[in-house]
């Protein structure tokens, strides 16, 4: 056994020491990050900041709760109030404001909302901003409990018949982590069957296998090796998953949607239980790959297909969200390679 772990250390150090490898590791995370900077930079130098005006003919909008509104939310947009539907044409002709909207006298009834623009559509925040007003001048007409109560909201949690499992509508871990867990898996069988690929074969090319065989037995190299490059992708995953944590609890500051998530423990848990022996499939089916085949391109072709296998139960996502009792997908469930990710997404 000794043996199988000096293969195992000199195979993580060999490949976590390269550039290449911290260039993997580091690169995705960076990427996001500064995908993330460009996109919030265009949003806030590419908008308009001029205000939006709007004609209140049903008479309800309250100019104090626009207030309210304005000092509780820092980037709350900014609304001024016309008189009549002349009055903001003409401000917006001459570039006062950006577009304005119209509520007419039966907004009530018809809950119809007309919005005026001269070159491009109010952004999503602004028509998001204005339904908020709209909604809090509403509800500070109602009596005091019934005010507070539809301030509140509802929180919509999905239960299960038999009360083990429930999705909450404040936590979108509920929802994303299956696909989170398919995204960094999905990178891991990338990587891992390059690894596997490249150590078996490189060694064929360089024609040391022979003389390794004379000093350690099939199983110490093999198993080593297995154990050793699947280190290698565990810390590229691992560092991932923190890179990730670490973007939701910066991002909680500013994002509101962030700030209820809860980790689904009991998911997390079905998923480790799952990931560790489908990864040591993937391991064993590319180490096979790399003993059978001469030439580093034969078995990348190879292992190209057998991706597929794990992967496959992405395809079909739509069936899973309309019948997660299907035979298909039960059989899926219960197939080595496709098991992992069938058992998560149902």
């Amino acid at each position: 056994m000794r043996k199988l772990w000096l293969v195992a250390k000199h195979e993580y150090l060999k490949r976590v020491r390269k550039r290449a490898f911290l260039l993997a590791v580091l690169g995705l995370p960076l990427l996001i990050v500064a995908i993330g900077v460009v996109a919030a930079l265009v949003a806030i130098r590419g908008g308009d900041s001029h205000p939006v005006g709007y004609v209140d003919h049903a008479g309800f909008l309250n100019p104090e709760v626009l207030s309210a509104l304005q000092d509780a939310r820092e980037s709350f947009p900014e609304y001024i109030s016309f008189a009549d539907e002349a009055a903001a044409e003409a401000s917006l002709e001459a570039g006062d404001i950006q577009s304005f909207y119209v509520l007419p006298e039966d907004y009530i009834i018809s809950k119809e909302l007309r919005s005026v623009y001269a070159e491009n559509d109010p952004s999503e925040s602004i028509s998001e901003g204005f339904g908020d007003y709209i909604e809090a001048s509403l509800i500070v007409q109602q009596p005091p409990a019934v005010r507070d109560r539809l301030s509140a909201g509802f929180d919509l949690t999905v239960r299960s018949s038999d009360g083990r499992r429930e999705l909450s509508e404040g936590n979108i871990l509920d929802i994303a982590l299956p696909f989170i867990i398919a995204f960094l898996m999905f990178f891991a069988i990338a990587s891992i069957g390059g690894y596997m690929l490249e150590a078996v074969i490189q060694e064929k090319e360089d024609r040391t296998m022979e003389i390794l065989t004379t000093s350690v037995s099939p199983f110490q190299l093999m198993g080593g090796k297995a154990l050793g490059l699947m280190c290698v992708s565990l810390t590229q995953i691992l560092v991932w998953a923190i890179a990730l944590a670490i973007g939701i609890v910066v991002g909680a500051r500013y994002v509101e949607a962030l700030q209820n998530i809860s980790i689904p423990w009991e998911m997390l848990i079905v998923a480790i239980l799952y990931f560790i022996p489908t990864f040591a499939l993937i391991a064993g089916m590319m180490i096979s790959i790399g003993a059978t085949v001469t030439e580093m391109q034969q078995g990348q072709q190879i292992s190209g297909m057998l991706n597929m296998l794990f992967m496959l139960p992405v395809f079909f996502g739509a069936l899973i969200v309309t019948n997660q009792g299907s035979p298909f997908l039960v059989a899926l469930t219960l197939f080595p390679t496709t098991a992992f990710l069938t058992i998560l997404l149902r």
